[in-house]
């Protein structure tokens, strides 16, 4: 058994911003970086947003910069993945995790950064795109397509959202509904259907994305006639929700109904003591890397906190 202070499971902004913070606060942190190191922005080219980044920078680059940043002060970044937790139901109880090759470890806290995966349409011409054009992401991607025309995929409340949000900045936007009507709340559908540059088409799904190395259009198909249509694109936005990746903790951390880890009022902290949750694992609402970061710092101010408190 391998006793910790602190264990971070996921890497990211969100993880990796954890370890900083607990690193820098002797909590020893040791990180593991899950399946995906560095999380969902190692899949985008392009991070313009982050503050301290004025020309910008690519996304697996931002990532190994912040992985050499938590390292620095002492975190033990390890690739590989948590496979199995129990949960300590106490305060000051010891919570136990195996990793995938058996490593077994018993720590004081638990920060969870697990992140969420964007739901894509699995088509092998779209996954061919990714970070060539197709994105899940408006806000973080559509100012690269300013004054161009692109599509987006989706009839829930976040692609209405991001349509109308791209509608400002794009010259024109194809948004393809699978069904005869809109999930989204009223509201957000009026917005859509008032904004004059938004070509709303219903029954509509994706047959092909057109382009070689990057987006240069779309075939669409009506799923009621059968009925192909091409249109020139070159960005492509898949908002059909986000996975979160809890999996690992149901049965004994209190979730929402799409998965998401709820943490108690303006605190990273779950439902069991020493147990926090920071990044896209228990975030819906922004999804950014800013905002994953903040409350990766969050978290291990939290857990700081709690140890103090256990002295």
């Amino acid at each position: 058994m391998e006793p910790l202070k602190t264990l971070i499971i996921g890497s990211g902004p969100a993880g990796y911003t954890a370890a900083i913070y607990a690193a820098r606060a002797d909590l020893n942190p040791v990180l593991y970086t899950g399946l995906e190191p560095g999380g969902q922005l190692t899949t985008t080219t392009e991070v313009d947003n982050f503050p301290g980044y004025p020309k910008g920078v690519d996304g697996p680059t931002m990532m190994v910069e912040l992985q050499q940043q938590a390292e620095r002060f002492g975190t033990d970044v390890r690739i590989g993945f948590i496979k199995e937790v129990e949960l300590a139901q106490e305060e000051g109880g010891l919570h136990k995790a195996i990793a995938e090759d058996g490593t077994e470890l018993m720590a004081q806290t638990i920060i969870i950064s697990t992140g969420a995966t964007a739901k894509y349409l699995g088509l092998p011409s779209e996954q061919k795109l990714r970070g060539g054009g197709v994105s899940a992401c408006a806000v973080c991607d559509g100012f690269f397509y300013k004054g161009q025309e692109v599509a987006i995929v989706g009839g829930g409340d976040t692609a209405a959202e991001e349509a109308t949000y791209l509608a400002n900045i794009c010259s024109k936007v194809t948004m393809l509904v699978r069904k005869g009507e809109m999930r989204a709340s009223k509201a957000m559908q009026h917005r859509v259907t008032n904004t004059p540059n938004i070509d709303l088409k219903y029954h509509t799904e994706v047959d092909e994305v057109i382009g070689d190395q990057v987006v240069e259009g779309l075939r669409m198909v009506n799923n009621q006639t059968g009925e192909k249509e091409e249109i020139s694109i070159t960005g492509l936005f898949i908002a059909i929700g986000h996975k979160p990746n809890t999996e690992l903790f149901a049965g004994q951390l209190d979730m929402d109904d799409s998965g998401y880890l709820i943490t108690h009022g303006k605190t990273t902290q779950t439902n069991l003591p020493g147990v926090f949750a920071a990044g896209d694992v228990q975030d819906k609402e922004y999804r950014q890397a800013v905002t994953a970061a903040g409350t990766g710092c969050m978290a291990a101010l939290d857990a700081e906190r709690y140890l103090q408190a256990l002295n």
